[in-house]
C-alpha cells in the first residue's frame, strides 16, 4: 500500500486565494468555539480571501460565506494544503 504525504498548516499560513481542506479546530479558548458555530467542521474546504495590510485580521471564505478572523484565531485551525485548481472560465 502507498503512503499518502499530507502536508498540514495553520490558516493565517495559506497564500491568497489558496484553498484547504479543514483537519482540526483547536478549541482551546472560548472564542475559538465561534469557529465552530459559524459552521467550520473538518473536512470543509476553506479559502484565503484577502488579508490586511499589516496582516491582521485575515478574511477566509468557507460554505459561501466570508469571514474575518484575528491571526490568533486563525492559527486554531490546521488545513490540509491542497493541489492549485485553474479558475473556472465562466462559460
Amino acid at each position: 500500500m502507498k503512503s499518502q504525504n499530507i502536508v498540514t498548516t495553520t490558516l493565517p499560513a495559506l497564500s491568497i486565494g489558496q484553498t484547504g481542506r479543514v483537519v482540526q479546530l483547536h478549541t482551546r479558548r472560548p472564542v475559538d468555539q465561534r469557529l465552530l458555530a459559524l459552521g467550520l467542521m473538518p473536512g470543509m474546504l476553506v479559502r484565503l480571501v484577502r488579508t490586511a495590510p499589516l496582516g491582521d485580521p485575515i478574511e477566509v471564505e468557507f460554505q459561501n460565506q466570508n469571514v474575518s478572523l484575528r491571526k490568533a484565531e486563525a492559527e486554531s485551525v490546521e488545513v490540509e494544503l491542497l493541489p492549485a485548481t485553474p479558475p473556472s472560465s465562466g462559460a
